[in-house]
Order: C-alpha cells, then structure tokens, then sequence
C-alpha cells in the first residue's frame, strides 16, 4: 500500500511504513536528524522548471500530472527502484511518500503515487 503525507505532520512517522522523502528540496525547518526517512529520492522529484510553473496551482493539476508523467517515464530507473521497494514491502507494511507542501490534495506525491500505483498494475500483468 502507498501513502502520501505531509512530513511536517508527522517528523518521525511510524514504524509500520516505508518513508521516502519525495521533494527535490529539503523541507525547511527540519534537521535531518529530527526526521525519520528511510530515503531521499530527490531524483524523482518533478524537475525545478516544472515544480515551478506547476506552483500547486489546482486549474493547472491534470496538465502537472501528464507533464511530470512524461519526466517519470524517462526516469525508469528511479520509478523500478520505487516500485521495487513497494513490492518489497507491501506484504510487510506501507510505503509513505513524503512532501513538503501544504497542498494536500495537489502536489507531487500524489501525482507520484498515482502513477506508481498504474505501474505497479502493469508491473503485475
């Protein structure tokens, strides 16, 4: 299972899931040894231009994904390492996707997630 959440709301997370920090920056205000992670995947983080023009702006989210999808799709190696680890530990506990944002609802852990999860089915097939 995957889940998305803010790493504000939850510093050290519990023990029962996977964290991956999935935001090319490191949120501000928090010491890395104040946060537990098991992984910085900054790589797999929208590029800089796109975060940018994106600015968690909801009327451009549909646009965000199918862009940040083209950038997931060059990036296999990263996304196959992800869905490795959800495959690892599916059976154990649950994968968490860490973010920084306020955006709860448009922001890219959930657009991660979603396609993690489209190509966790494929993955299957």
């Amino acid at each position: 299972m995957i889940r998305v959440e803010r790493i504000y709301d939850n510093p050290k997370g519990n023990s029962d899931s996977f964290r991956i920090l999935v935001d090319r920056l490191w949120p501000r205000g928090l010491s890395k040894d104040k946060v537990r992670f098991d992984l910085w995947q900054k790589e797999i983080a929208p590029s800089d231009s796109l975060r940018k023009w994106f600015g968690h702006d909801k009327k451009k989210w549909n646009e965000f994904k199918q862009r940040y999808f083209k950038e997931l799709d060059k990036k296999s190696d990263l996304v196959n390492q992800t869905l490795n680890k959800v495959k690892e530990e599916s059976t154990l506990s649950t994968i968490t996707l860490l973010h920084s944002t306020k955006e709860a609802k448009f922001n890219n852990a959930v657009a991660l997630k979603e396609y993690l999860e489209e190509k966790a089915k494929e993955y299957r097939s």
